[in-house]
């Protein structure tokens, strides 16, 4: 198993000499403020950041971005609904938050939905029979669903490949989740979780803004992924339609 990562790590070595090299060149050769930009930004450069194309860094951060919209909705859940911490076990939502956090970054499962993930988890979760902290087991549903359509994994890298199908379908699991945390209730009429609210004292539509934008980052790497591959395929067909030979090294 080691040697399957030998190559990966070797790369990253010489990209780390790499990033060496070149602040040493700018530093030492620009002087003008177009040089110590450039400095700036490659001193702030992760050497694993040299093993990302343009559309994994975007699908890192798409990712990253997308989860911190969860954690917001989760704390801003157990606001709404503190009955759902005290069944969490947990005095502070702080502490229930940093568990769900930990299950879904790590691909633990959740003790309350009995080894489920991913949709079944959100169908659980969001079902009258579900008696257990209704919000953190919600969040972890999704958060699941969105490591799981991403090929299970939080970081890419040059290697790794994403299907924009799944990446599409995770966008309208999030549409359909949004549709049940509104319309939901349980046997009396009460919603099973209190999310947006229309009254006459005011408006609060916050939950679904930000599941708006986890849906469009979503939408965004879609197309961002069917272009990458579109643009392969052309480059492939322009070879063949000039009768370029590919290279070879």
């Amino acid at each position: 198993m080691a040697g399957a990562f030998y190559p990966l790590m070797m790369l990253r070595r010489r990209c780390s000499t790499l990033v060496a090299c070149v602040l040493m060149v700018l530093s030492g050769g620009c002087s003008h403020q177009q040089g110590q930009d450039m400095v700036t930004q490659f001193s702030s450069a992760r050497p694993q950041e040299f093993l990302q194309t343009s559309v994994d860094r975007m699908a890192t951060l798409s990712m990253h971005d997308n989860l911190q919209s969860l954690y917001l909705l989760m704390s801003k859940l157990y606001l709404r609904n503190p009955d759902e911490l005290r069944k969490s076990g947990f005095l502070e939502a702080r502490i229930a938050e940093q568990q769900v956090r930990l299950a879904i970054e790590q691909q633990q499962p959740l003790p309350t939905l009995g080894g489920r993930k991913d949709l079944a988890a959100l169908s659980y979760a969001m079902s009258p029979e579900f008696l257990g902290d209704r919000v953190g087991a919600f969040i972890y549903a999704i958060g699941s669903m969105l490591v799981t359509a991403h090929g299970n994994r939080l970081e890419f890298y040059m290697t790794d490949t994403i299907d924009p199908r799944f990446v599409s379908n995770a966008a309208r699991n999030i549409e359909k989740a949004t549709w049940l945390l509104s319309q939901r209730q349980n046997k009396d009429g009460t919603p099973l979780l209190f999310s947006n609210e229309i009254s006459e004292e005011g408006s609060n539509l916050s939950f679904a803004v930000e599941f708006g934008k986890i849906v469009a980052r979503l939408d965004l790497l879609t197309q961002m992924l069917d272009e990458r591959y579109r643009r392969i395929g052309l480059n492939y067909a322009q070879s063949l339609l000039f009768l370029n030979f590919l290279p070879v090294q």
